[in-house]
Protein backbone atom coordinates (compact mmCIF):
# COMPACT_ATOMS: atom_id res chain seq x y z
CA UNK A 1 0.00 0.00 0.00
CA UNK A 2 1.09 3.66 -0.87
CA UNK A 3 1.26 6.74 1.20
CA UNK A 4 -1.81 9.25 -0.12
CA UNK A 5 0.65 12.06 -0.51
CA UNK A 6 2.63 10.31 -3.42
CA UNK A 7 -0.12 9.58 -6.08
CA UNK A 8 -3.30 10.45 -7.72
CA UNK A 9 -5.79 8.27 -10.06
CA UNK A 10 -5.68 9.35 -13.69
CA UNK A 11 -8.71 11.65 -14.53
CA UNK A 12 -11.09 9.26 -16.43
CA UNK A 13 -10.85 6.57 -13.40
CA UNK A 14 -11.93 8.87 -10.81
CA UNK A 15 -15.49 9.41 -10.07
CA UNK A 16 -16.88 13.29 -11.45
CA UNK A 17 -19.73 15.12 -9.36
CA UNK A 18 -22.03 15.26 -12.39
CA UNK A 19 -22.55 11.69 -12.63
CA UNK A 20 -24.13 11.23 -9.12
CA UNK A 21 -27.55 11.81 -7.85
CA UNK A 22 -25.66 12.56 -4.14
CA UNK A 23 -23.31 14.58 -2.79
CA UNK A 24 -19.81 13.12 -4.33
CA UNK A 25 -17.42 15.49 -2.33
CA UNK A 26 -19.47 15.14 0.94
CA UNK A 27 -19.66 11.30 0.66
CA UNK A 28 -15.62 11.42 -0.18
CA UNK A 29 -14.92 13.62 3.12
CA UNK A 30 -16.30 10.58 4.94
CA UNK A 31 -13.47 9.13 4.56
CA UNK A 32 -10.07 9.68 6.43
CA UNK A 33 -6.58 8.31 6.47
CA UNK A 34 -5.78 5.60 9.63
CA UNK A 35 -2.19 5.46 10.82
CA UNK A 36 -1.38 2.84 13.78
CA UNK A 37 1.56 2.17 15.89
CA UNK A 38 2.04 -1.37 17.20
CA UNK A 39 4.77 -2.73 19.60
CA UNK A 40 7.53 -4.49 18.13
CA UNK A 41 6.31 -7.44 21.08
CA UNK A 42 2.34 -7.41 19.56
CA UNK A 43 1.30 -11.04 18.54
CA UNK A 44 0.66 -8.99 15.29
CA UNK A 45 3.70 -7.80 14.51
CA UNK A 46 5.66 -10.04 12.67
CA UNK A 47 2.84 -10.51 9.78
CA UNK A 48 0.82 -7.36 10.05
CA UNK A 49 4.09 -4.91 10.99
CA UNK A 50 4.27 -2.17 13.34
CA UNK A 51 3.55 0.93 11.65
CA UNK A 52 0.13 0.32 9.77
CA UNK A 53 -1.80 2.37 7.32
CA UNK A 54 -4.90 2.47 5.60
CA UNK A 55 -8.40 4.25 5.72
CA UNK A 56 -11.64 4.93 7.39
CA UNK A 57 -15.38 5.51 7.32
CA UNK A 58 -17.06 8.36 9.27
CA UNK A 59 -20.70 6.36 10.15
CA UNK A 60 -21.91 8.64 12.81
CA UNK A 61 -20.64 11.36 14.94
CA UNK A 62 -17.55 9.87 16.92
CA UNK A 63 -17.33 7.06 15.28
CA UNK A 64 -15.19 5.52 12.49
CA UNK A 65 -15.16 2.14 10.68
CA UNK A 66 -12.36 0.40 9.22
CA UNK A 67 -10.88 -3.17 8.70
CA UNK A 68 -9.56 -4.18 11.73
CA UNK A 69 -5.95 -5.87 11.07
CA UNK A 70 -5.59 -1.86 10.78
CA UNK A 71 -6.24 -1.58 14.51
CA UNK A 72 -5.18 -4.58 15.88
CA UNK A 73 -2.73 -4.23 18.96
CA UNK A 74 -2.60 -0.37 18.02
CA UNK A 75 -1.35 1.54 20.93
CA UNK A 76 -1.20 5.00 19.14
CA UNK A 77 -3.59 5.73 16.17
CA UNK A 78 -4.52 8.94 14.33
CA UNK A 79 -7.05 9.93 12.15
CA UNK A 80 -6.78 12.52 9.56
CA UNK A 81 -9.69 14.33 6.88
CA UNK A 82 -9.13 15.12 4.01
CA UNK A 83 -9.43 19.24 5.25
CA UNK A 84 -6.53 18.28 6.61
CA UNK A 85 -7.61 17.83 10.62
CA UNK A 86 -5.92 15.14 12.50
CA UNK A 87 -6.52 14.01 16.12
CA UNK A 88 -5.46 11.30 18.28
CA UNK A 89 -8.08 7.63 17.50
CA UNK A 90 -8.58 5.02 20.26
CA UNK A 91 -9.18 1.41 19.19
CA UNK A 92 -12.67 0.83 20.65
CA UNK A 93 -13.20 -2.82 19.00
CA UNK A 94 -11.94 -5.34 16.81
CA UNK A 95 -14.51 -8.71 15.76
CA UNK A 96 -12.20 -11.12 14.34
CA UNK A 97 -15.60 -13.08 12.48
CA UNK A 98 -16.78 -10.04 10.21
CA UNK A 99 -13.43 -8.15 10.11
CA UNK A 100 -14.54 -5.09 10.88
CA UNK A 101 -13.05 -2.55 13.42
CA UNK A 102 -13.99 0.53 15.01
CA UNK A 103 -12.11 3.43 16.48
CA UNK A 104 -13.63 6.56 18.63
CA UNK A 105 -11.85 10.18 17.39
CA UNK A 106 -10.44 11.46 20.70
CA UNK A 107 -11.26 15.18 18.95
CA UNK A 108 -13.78 16.44 16.66
CA UNK A 109 -13.24 15.70 12.99
CA UNK A 110 -15.95 17.40 11.74
CA UNK A 111 -16.63 15.61 9.08
CA UNK A 112 -20.23 14.20 8.04
CA UNK A 113 -20.91 10.73 8.21
CA UNK A 114 -21.38 8.30 5.68
CA UNK A 115 -25.05 6.45 5.86
CA UNK A 116 -25.04 2.81 5.30
CA UNK A 117 -26.59 0.76 2.77
CA UNK A 118 -27.55 -2.25 2.05
CA UNK A 119 -25.10 -4.81 0.19
CA UNK A 120 -27.56 -7.77 -0.52
CA UNK A 121 -29.49 -4.72 -3.16
CA UNK A 122 -26.46 -4.46 -4.94
CA UNK A 123 -25.96 -6.74 -7.65
CA UNK A 124 -23.00 -8.48 -10.03
CA UNK A 125 -22.12 -5.67 -12.33
CA UNK A 126 -23.56 -2.04 -10.55
CA UNK A 127 -20.98 0.79 -10.93
CA UNK A 128 -19.67 2.03 -7.44
CA UNK A 129 -17.08 4.21 -6.21
CA UNK A 130 -14.00 2.84 -4.22
CA UNK A 131 -13.11 5.69 -1.98
CA UNK A 132 -9.67 6.08 0.20
CA UNK A 133 -8.52 9.27 2.17
CA UNK A 134 -7.57 12.02 -0.28
CA UNK A 135 -10.83 13.32 -2.03
CA UNK A 136 -11.71 12.32 -6.08
CA UNK A 137 -7.96 12.01 -6.60
CA UNK A 138 -7.51 8.93 -4.62
CA UNK A 139 -11.23 7.39 -5.29
CA UNK A 140 -11.72 5.16 -8.05
CA UNK A 141 -15.23 4.37 -11.04
CA UNK A 142 -15.60 0.56 -10.43
CA UNK A 143 -18.04 -2.27 -10.64
CA UNK A 144 -18.89 -5.26 -8.58
CA UNK A 145 -17.35 -8.44 -10.50
CA UNK A 146 -18.58 -11.46 -7.75
CA UNK A 147 -20.84 -12.14 -5.02
CA UNK A 148 -19.74 -14.98 -3.14
CA UNK A 149 -18.19 -17.04 -0.11
CA UNK A 150 -14.54 -16.44 0.91
CA UNK A 151 -12.60 -17.86 3.02
CA UNK A 152 -8.99 -16.75 4.31
CA UNK A 153 -5.97 -19.03 5.28
CA UNK A 154 -6.35 -16.87 8.69
CA UNK A 155 -9.28 -19.21 10.08
CA UNK A 156 -11.79 -16.54 8.22
CA UNK A 157 -14.84 -17.06 6.39
CA UNK A 158 -17.25 -14.86 4.61
CA UNK A 159 -20.30 -16.27 3.84
CA UNK A 160 -20.62 -13.85 0.80
CA UNK A 161 -18.00 -11.19 0.04
CA UNK A 162 -18.13 -8.24 -2.55
CA UNK A 163 -15.41 -8.10 -5.07
CA UNK A 164 -15.02 -5.09 -7.02
CA UNK A 165 -12.47 -4.23 -10.27
CA UNK A 166 -10.32 -2.70 -11.20
CA UNK A 167 -7.99 -2.56 -7.83
CA UNK A 168 -7.62 0.29 -5.69
CA UNK A 169 -4.10 0.14 -4.26
CA UNK A 170 -4.35 1.41 -0.77
CA UNK A 171 -7.28 -0.95 -0.42
CA UNK A 172 -7.23 -1.36 3.70
CA UNK A 173 -10.34 0.59 5.13
CA UNK A 174 -11.76 1.96 1.77
CA UNK A 175 -15.13 2.50 1.38
CA UNK A 176 -17.50 0.83 -0.86
CA UNK A 177 -20.33 3.57 -2.15
CA UNK A 178 -22.97 2.68 -4.11
CA UNK A 179 -25.24 4.24 -6.92
CA UNK A 180 -27.25 5.85 -4.03
CA UNK A 181 -24.74 7.34 -2.09
CA UNK A 182 -24.61 4.84 0.91
CA UNK A 183 -21.57 2.33 2.48
CA UNK A 184 -22.02 -1.07 1.16
CA UNK A 185 -18.65 -2.15 2.67
CA UNK A 186 -15.04 -2.01 3.94
CA UNK A 187 -11.69 -2.58 2.00
CA UNK A 188 -10.17 -5.49 3.12
CA UNK A 189 -7.68 -7.49 0.29
CA UNK A 190 -6.09 -6.88 -2.79
CA UNK A 191 -7.36 -10.25 -4.86
CA UNK A 192 -6.52 -12.24 -7.90
CA UNK A 193 -9.90 -13.65 -9.50
CA UNK A 194 -11.27 -15.23 -12.62
CA UNK A 195 -14.00 -13.30 -13.81
CA UNK A 196 -15.95 -13.87 -17.66
CA UNK A 197 -12.88 -16.66 -18.28
CA UNK A 198 -10.38 -13.79 -17.35
CA UNK A 199 -7.73 -12.90 -15.07
CA UNK A 200 -8.65 -9.62 -12.90
CA UNK A 201 -6.85 -7.81 -9.95
CA UNK A 202 -9.38 -6.37 -7.51
CA UNK A 203 -10.45 -5.67 -4.30
CA UNK A 204 -12.34 -8.17 -1.45
CA UNK A 205 -14.73 -5.65 0.76
CA UNK A 206 -16.26 -6.80 4.14
CA UNK A 207 -20.54 -6.32 3.21
CA UNK A 208 -21.80 -3.77 5.67
CA UNK A 209 -24.87 -5.52 7.06
CA UNK A 210 -22.21 -7.99 8.93
CA UNK A 211 -21.94 -4.85 10.99
CA UNK A 212 -26.11 -3.99 12.32
CA UNK A 213 -26.00 -7.32 14.57
CA UNK A 214 -22.58 -6.44 16.10
CA UNK A 215 -22.42 -2.90 16.35
CA UNK A 216 -24.11 -2.22 19.53
CA UNK A 217 -22.30 -4.95 21.18
CA UNK A 218 -18.93 -3.33 19.45
CA UNK A 219 -19.58 0.20 21.15
CA UNK A 220 -20.59 -1.67 24.81
CA UNK A 221 -18.34 -4.77 25.17
CA UNK A 222 -15.33 -4.12 22.71
CA UNK A 223 -16.55 -7.69 21.50
CA UNK A 224 -19.68 -9.15 19.65
CA UNK A 225 -21.63 -10.78 22.37
CA UNK A 226 -20.99 -14.09 21.32
CA UNK A 227 -19.04 -17.36 22.06
CA UNK A 228 -15.37 -17.04 20.81
CA UNK A 229 -14.60 -19.36 17.98
CA UNK A 230 -12.03 -21.89 18.25
CA UNK A 231 -8.93 -20.64 16.99
CA UNK A 232 -5.64 -22.71 16.27
CA UNK A 233 -2.83 -20.94 14.67
CA UNK A 234 -2.81 -22.62 11.81
CA UNK A 235 -2.24 -21.27 8.37
CA UNK A 236 -3.89 -23.44 5.77
CA UNK A 237 -4.25 -23.48 1.95
CA UNK A 238 -5.30 -25.31 -0.75
CA UNK A 239 -2.74 -27.30 -3.00
CA UNK A 240 -3.93 -29.01 -5.76
CA UNK A 241 -7.07 -30.09 -4.27
CA UNK A 242 -5.36 -31.04 -0.59
CA UNK A 243 -5.29 -28.78 2.59
CA UNK A 244 -1.97 -28.07 3.35
CA UNK A 245 -0.14 -26.88 6.35
CA UNK A 246 1.46 -23.14 4.93
CA UNK A 247 2.34 -21.92 8.27
CA UNK A 248 1.94 -21.76 11.32
CA UNK A 249 1.59 -18.76 14.26
CA UNK A 250 4.42 -18.96 17.09
CA UNK A 251 2.90 -20.26 20.46
CA UNK A 252 -0.60 -20.84 19.32
CA UNK A 253 -2.22 -24.01 19.95
CA UNK A 254 -2.00 -25.99 16.88
CA UNK A 255 2.37 -25.30 16.85
CA UNK A 256 1.94 -26.77 20.52
CA UNK A 257 0.11 -29.86 19.65
CA UNK A 258 2.87 -30.81 16.80
CA UNK A 259 1.15 -29.57 14.02
CA UNK A 260 3.88 -28.50 11.32
CA UNK A 261 4.23 -26.69 8.03
CA UNK A 262 3.82 -29.08 5.12
CA UNK A 263 1.38 -31.56 7.26
CA UNK A 264 -1.52 -32.62 4.77
CA UNK A 265 -4.51 -32.38 6.45
CA UNK A 266 -6.85 -35.40 5.69
CA UNK A 267 -9.80 -35.11 8.23
CA UNK A 268 -10.55 -33.04 11.00
CA UNK A 269 -13.32 -34.16 13.25
CA UNK A 270 -13.65 -37.69 11.62
CA UNK A 271 -14.80 -35.50 8.39
CA UNK A 272 -12.48 -35.04 5.16
CA UNK A 273 -12.76 -31.38 4.53
CA UNK A 274 -14.10 -30.16 0.57
CA UNK A 275 -12.48 -26.68 1.09
CA UNK A 276 -10.74 -24.11 3.36
CA UNK A 277 -14.36 -22.84 4.18
CA UNK A 278 -15.73 -26.01 4.99
CA UNK A 279 -12.53 -26.79 7.32
CA UNK A 280 -12.83 -23.56 9.27
CA UNK A 281 -16.64 -24.25 9.56
CA UNK A 282 -16.19 -27.48 11.24
CA UNK A 283 -13.79 -26.82 13.22
CA UNK A 284 -16.20 -23.88 14.25
CA UNK A 285 -19.05 -26.16 15.30
CA UNK A 286 -17.30 -28.16 17.19
CA UNK A 287 -18.11 -25.55 20.19
CA UNK A 288 -16.62 -22.53 21.39
CA UNK A 289 -13.16 -21.10 22.13
CA UNK A 290 -11.08 -24.11 24.41
CA UNK A 291 -12.47 -27.54 22.53
CA UNK A 292 -10.32 -29.83 21.28
CA UNK A 293 -9.93 -30.30 17.59
CA UNK A 294 -8.81 -33.77 16.44
CA UNK A 295 -7.16 -33.61 13.16
CA UNK A 296 -5.52 -37.10 10.82
CA UNK A 297 -2.66 -35.72 8.82
CA UNK A 298 -0.30 -36.99 6.48
CA UNK A 299 3.39 -36.38 6.71
CA UNK A 300 6.35 -37.67 4.81
CA UNK A 301 4.22 -40.50 4.01
CA UNK A 302 2.98 -41.40 8.05
CA UNK A 303 -0.67 -40.82 8.90
CA UNK A 304 -0.74 -38.83 12.41
CA UNK A 305 -3.41 -38.36 14.55
CA UNK A 306 -3.26 -34.75 16.63
CA UNK A 307 -5.93 -33.02 18.59
CA UNK A 308 -4.87 -29.45 19.25
CA UNK A 309 -6.68 -27.35 22.13
CA UNK A 310 -8.30 -24.42 20.54
CA UNK A 311 -7.97 -20.60 21.86
CA UNK A 312 -9.35 -17.22 22.07
CA UNK A 313 -7.36 -15.51 19.56
CA UNK A 314 -8.07 -12.66 21.82
CA UNK A 315 -6.25 -13.90 24.26
CA UNK A 316 -2.96 -13.77 22.33
CA UNK A 317 -3.21 -9.84 21.59
CA UNK A 318 -2.62 -6.56 23.53
CA UNK A 319 -5.37 -4.56 24.51
CA UNK A 320 -5.85 -0.90 23.58
CA UNK A 321 -5.36 1.20 26.88
CA UNK A 322 -6.18 5.04 27.05
CA UNK A 323 -3.78 7.35 27.88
Amino acid sequence: MTDSEEWTFPEAMQPRPAEFRYDLEAALDAVVLLRAEIPEDAFTAQILGTERAGNGVVIRDGLVLTIGYLITEATSLWLTTNRGTAVAGFALAYDQASGFGLVQPLGRLDVPPLARGSSPACSVGDEVVVAGHGGAGHALKARIFAKREFAGYWEYVLDEALFTTPAHPNWGGTALIGRDGKLLGIGSLLVQEQSEGKQVQGNMMVPIDLLDPILEDLLKLGRANRPPRPWLGMYATEVEGRLVVAGLAQGAPAEQAGMRVGDVLLEVAGARPSGLAALFRTIWSLGAAGVEVPFSVRREGDTLRLRVRSADRNDFLKKPHLH
